[in-house]
């Protein structure tokens, strides 16, 4: 009887607070200018990104402003070293000795900032605006509206999309496409930006005339919205090189788990029939074969490797939906070459495309929330996986881990391709291609 209900799961197709402490010297982003390392581009078969340098007030200005970022702690930490945020401690013994320096503290909202870094060094960057296929936006749109979610009005939400779009409209290449071969980096939930009314939560800025034909690189797409492309939430490996990828590939292939599952996340004790705390239930119920970590408080939060542990020592890890469909830790799961298991299709089978298999049942296992709520043992889904199947699933996630982290060098690795040359190529491909076929929104 297991068995059946497993086959019928598998046939399916379908943050953490920053540390208190306050920088003297808060993060810079890397000069404007290309590094002496820069070359003329090779290969750029998909084309050219000209970067637009803007007015510091749309990116430097809110980095040099990040005691500012957040109504109750400083960002200047979670916000240094070039986004990577501050080195990460206390995984000797955890992650290979050699690799320890490859991990930081990463602020899941900090793409905006490594995008920006990574661009100014891309090896298809273009000087020349006219030579460009496409042109990068490098405005801070999640970290301006984050300072006013929570404490401000409506207008304040608004005011600095209203700023980049007007002066987007004073530029020749701007107006000559409408905005179609533009796109920028928005490091938060679309929904932060999808405000239909003046009460309501975010901003309105993707629905602000002018932001219609831009693509969207974001860590949560629309899935009905063409021009939303979700990419990988940050996690806290930053490879230097391709070394570490197959250092860190070996090393969680090997690593050996002693627990079937496990769920680390936050019980939302104010909702009703809440589906974590019916997780958090089950895992504990089944005694030595789920490890679970409560992340209630800021127990879970940058600095702490409890969630790498529980990771690194389970098969299988519970990915229910969070804030929103999707959360940071699809990512830190995978990328510890943990099979995650998901209970909405939306969490990552209509989120990121470009960067997971295509076939959801290569690295995941599906089993509908309702199915959950109804009594089926997830305990019970999983132990009827072969030790082979197991196997088979667990070396398709980490042959994807390339495509879900974020290299430490500007230049990118050697050879692998990270979360960011998948997004930029990807970007390049789909405005080169609207070019070719003559599509625009207007």
């Amino acid at each position: 009887m297991a068995r059946t209900l497993h086959l019928s799961h598998r046939r399916s197709h379908f943050p953490s607070h920053p540390h208190h402490h306050l920088l003297q010297n808060p993060p810079n982003i890397s000069s404007t200018s290309p590094s002496s390392s820069f070359s003329p581009p090779h290969n750029c078969s998909f084309g050219r990104i000209f970067v637009y340098n803007l007015p510091v007030v749309f990116n430097q200005e809110l980095l040099d402003n990040c005691v500012e970022l957040d109504p109750w702690h400083s960002r200047c930490r979670a916000l240094s070293n070039d986004g990577f945020g501050s080195k990460a401690t206390g995984l000797s013994g955890i992650v290979p000795e050699d690799l320890v320096p490859a991990w930081y503290w990463t602020d899941q909202f900090a793409m905006e900032i490594i995008y920006h870094n990574r661009i100014l060094n891309y090896k298809c960057r273009t000087m020349e605006p006219d030579s460009a296929t496409a042109f990068y936006i490098p405005f801070y749109a999640g970290l301006a509206v984050g300072k006013y979610l929570f404490k401000y009005r409506w207008k304040d939400r608004d005011r600095y999309c209203e700023m980049i779009l007007k002066w987007l409209q004073e530029q020749p290449h701007w107006n000559s496409s409408g905005g179609w071969d533009h796109f920028i980096t928005m490091g938060r939930i679309t929904w932060d930006f999808r405000r239909t009314k003046d009460e309501d939560w975010g901003s309105k800025c993707i629905y602000l005339p002018g932001m219609r034909n831009i693509t969207r690189l974001l860590i949560e797409r629309n899935p009905w919205d063409y021009f939303d492309v979700a990419v990988p939430y940050p996690t806290g490996f930053h490879p230097r090189s391709d070394s570490d990828v197959l250092e860190w590939q070996d090393f969680v292939r090997n690593h050996n788990r002693k627990t079937l599952f496990c769920f680390a996340g936050a019980p939302r004790d104010t909702i009703k029939n809440d589906f974590r705390s019916l997780l958090l239930r089950q895992c504990m119920n089944v005694s030595g074969l789920c490890r679970a970590v409560d992340c209630a408080g800021t127990r879970c939060s940058n600095g702490t490797s409890l969630v790498l542990e529980a990771f690194l020592d389970s098969e299988f890890c519970l990915q229910p939906r969070g804030d929103s469909f999707t959360r940071r830790s699809i990512f830190d799961c995978m990328v510890a070459g943990s099979i995650p298991v998901f209970f909405w299709h939306r969490t990552a089978y209509l989120q990121y495309q470009w960067f997971l298999p295509n076939d959801p049942k290569s690295y995941s296992v599906f089993i509908h929330r309702n199915e959950v709520k109804n009594g089926t043992s997830i305990k019970s889904v999983l132990e009827s996986y072969s030790k082979e199947e197991v196997k088979k699933i667990r070396e398709k996630v980490i042959e994807y881990i390339p495509k879900l982290v974020y290299a430490k060098p500007k230049e990118g690795l050697e050879s692998i391709k990270d979360a960011f040359d998948v997004a930029i190529e990807g970007a390049l491909k789909r405005i080169k291609e609207q070019k070719q076929f003559g599509h625009k929104w207007k």
